[in-house]
């Protein structure tokens, strides 16, 4: 009596299975929500956050223009139309003022600098003659200091020459509201070597522009110190020797 061979079976590939023998399928929102907990938590406390600026900000813009139209109204038609003329007056002041520096930094005959507060744009150059042109971060105004012993510090503007140049050897005095500014404890020497980098520039007026030191409060790329100017330190190695006391740079 022959005994029955068992088939053998055959290899069936489910329709729903792709070829390579993976399944994909794609995860629900609420698979998505139970796997990554924290993710979408985060992404809440953000969106509530931008929500709640977003009104902030419109509801002082409402203030401010309520403000505006009750002082307006408390005004004689005279009255408005002196404050129109003078605030006028103040905006086409200082569009002026940028363009009468820029024509005078473009017909100096003297090697300077030129810095377009705006766009960043610092240039070397000699009667329209450009030598090398680089970019910058200018620092933002604030308010510094501790009250009542506070300074306001504005992004310059006007005409302003070199002070002093500093080198990596070089000492700077770090002022103590920067280490406020910045919420660190000013130690007792605030001098430091190399405070502003290789290389330094101190114009009149207190100003300074500065490449990103290694060492001090200012060694940090997400930080510039408000009312100054940080540059590369690559740009300022290279105009360096072209630099001396007394050269005028182009605030505009």
């Amino acid at each position: 009596m022959e005994s029955e061979q068992p088939e053998s079976p055959q290899h069936v590939t489910p329709q729903h299975i792709p070829p390579g023998g993976i399944e994909r399928r794609r995860a629900g929102w609420g698979e998505f929500r139970h796997a990554y907990p924290g993710i979408i938590a985060t992404f809440g406390v953000a969106l509530l956050f931008l929500i709640g600026m977003d009104i902030w900000i419109i509801a002082k813009r409402v203030r401010y223009a309520s403000e505006i139209k009750r002082l307006r109204e408390g005004m004689t038609g005279s009255e408005r139309n002196k404050t129109d003329l003078i605030l006028s007056t103040e905006e086409n002041k200082l569009r002026v003022t940028i363009e009468l520096l820029k024509r005078q930094a473009r017909g100096d005959k003297a090697l300077h600098l030129s810095l377009s507060v705006d766009s960043g744009a610092l240039v070397l150059e000699r009667e329209s003659a450009v030598l090398r042109r680089m970019h910058v971060d200018m620092g933002p105004e604030k308010t510094v200091g501790t009250p009542p012993d506070t300074v306001r510090m504005t992004i310059p503007r006007g005409q302003r020459t070199v002070e002093r140049i500093l080198e990596a050897r070089d000492k700077w005095e770090v002022p103590l509201w920067v280490y406020s500014d910045r919420g660190l404890a000013a130690p007792a020497d605030r001098s430091i070597r190399g405070a502003l980098g290789g290389t330094a520039v101190v114009f009149t007026g207190g100003t300074v522009m500065y490449a990103m030191p290694s060492v001090g409060p200012l060694a940090d790329s997400t930080y510039i110190m408000p009312g100054s100017v940080r540059a590369n330190a690559s740009d300022l190695k290279a105009i360096a020797p072209n630099l001396s006391a007394g050269m005028t740079i182009y605030f505009y």
